[in-house]
């Protein structure tokens, strides 16, 4: 893809007319597409028992739902924008997700059954996934070398706040309002960010870059992505870890609500582990270029396991308690978010040349298998950590494997000959 970004020096500044806001306001906004996401997850979770209880759900982890719907079409749907936005623009596309999204939102906020709120939080899904794929999309669009990399790391540090902070906004909301103002304020989210885009954004892809859709190229591009064995089984490992990251997700609120009858601590210590999460992830940026990403995340995922069945100790021999389980799964966390970021690159390095089809497809398998996973081991909650502690370890052992497969039985080494440049 042509980029007049990257002709000359003076290119970026000149691109930046593309977006029509000045430098601060830009990075704000993809900010705000950044933590539409976490918003609609994190901020729900002290009032999964109220909605449950306002819908008739009887079974604690049947409530789970509202949080494993809304992954399903997020993660489903982001396997589609990538290839609409590069045909039809960015900005029609954005704004029918987001629309999407606040409409899914009010009918979540109104929603009289249960069955209405699991379509309102998959839709809400679908329309938060554009969000996901043209954040970068946008920012590739109107910049590239440090610029962009500066309005990504600027943005990406409001992103890395927001899980910290959703849980107490929402807590703080149920203060005032029934669950149902929790909805209320993602419909304001997504009205303010809908009318941003439609004041003041206008379309950023190059009028040369659209590229028409191509059955026959999407097939191509698939192949190539799915018949590359580094791509495919780091995505699976990636999958594993996202497991993890949901199961806990799921399961948060009621193993500080049931297990340790300690739900006033709930978003504190919430917010304590996903600090360290984002602690990782800031970190990574600043080692992975010295030691390289599979020396990073292979060292993660083996202390993820380590952590994990000192966790499941713990937790079989009746020693865990509250500030235990809060010290292990930051510990956890913290391996989770060098994992992460790394396994994505090194799965999306060998496809470079069809980038956009393997984000997609990548994007596609890590999280709604993840999804599934994470429900598949919140649904085993009984009152106690184990069962968590226990998936945890089943699931990285399993990403263990499958990272082992993809290298050929080799941990650590600097990569295939194909990557050896960017790693």
């Amino acid at each position: 893809m042509s980029d007049p970004a990257s002709a000359s020096p003076s290119a970026a500044t000149e691109a930046v007319p593309l977006h029509g806001m000045s430098f601060g306001v830009f990075v704000a906004f993809i900010a705000s597409l950044m933590a539409t996401n976490a918003m609609a997850i994190d901020s729900m979770l002290p009032a999964l028992p109220g909605i449950g209880a306002a819908l008739g759900i009887e079974a604690g982890n049947h409530v789970q739902l509202v949080v494993t719907a809304y992954l399903l079409g997020f993660g489903g749907a982001q396997i589609v924008y990538g290839t609409l936005s590069d045909r039809y623009g960015r900005r029609p596309v954005l704004i029918f997700g987001l629309v999407l999204y606040t409409v899914a939102s009010i009918a979540a906020m109104f929603a009289p059954s249960f069955a209405v709120m699991m379509v309102a939080r998959v839709l809400q899904g679908v329309g938060a996934a554009a969000t996901r794929v043209l954040a970068t999309s946008i920012v590739r669009d109107c910049y590239s070398g440090r610029q962009m990399a500066r309005v990504m790391s600027l943005a990406f540090i409001v992103f890395l706040a927001v899980p910290i902070l959703a849980p107490s906004i929402g807590q703080l909301i149920l203060l005032f309002a029934p669950w149902r103002g929790i909805f209320g304020l993602l419909v304001l989210f997504g009205v303010v960010t809908l009318s941003w885009v439609l004041l003041k954004l206008p379309e950023t892809l190059h009028p040369e870059d659209r590229t028409p859709i191509s059955l026959a190229g999407i097939r191509h591009a698939a192949g190539t992505v799915l018949g590359n064995r580094v791509t495919v089984f780091y995505s699976l490992a990636m999958t594993m870890a996202m497991g993890c990251l949901f199961g806990f997700i799921n399961s948060a609120q009621q193993i500080f609500a049931d297990a340790f009858r300690a739900p006033h601590l709930f978003t504190t210590v919430f917010a304590l582990i996903a600090f360290f999460m984002a602690l990782s992830s800031l970190l990574n940026a600043r080692i992975v270029g010295r030691l390289g990403m599979r020396r990073v995340s292979h060292t993660a995922l083996l202390g993820f396991i380590l952590v994990a069945v000192v966790h499941g100790i713990a937790a079989v021999t009746g020693y865990e308690t509250l500030w235990v389980f809060a010290v292990l799964q930051s510990g956890m966390m913290f391996c989770f978010g060098l994992m992460a970021s790394n396994f994505n690159a090194i799965a999306m390095e060998p496809v470079g040349h069809v980038a956009g089809t393997a984000s997609s497809l990548i994007g596609f398998v890590s999280t709604v298998g993840g999804a599934l996973l994470g429900f598949a081991l919140g649904q085993h909650f009984d009152g106690t950590t184990l069962p968590l502690t226990v998936g945890f370890g089943v699931l990285g052992g399993a990403a263990l494997v499958l990272v082992l497969i993809g290298e050929r039985g080799r941990l650590f080494r600097s990569g295939q000959p194909s990557a050896r440049a960017a790693d």
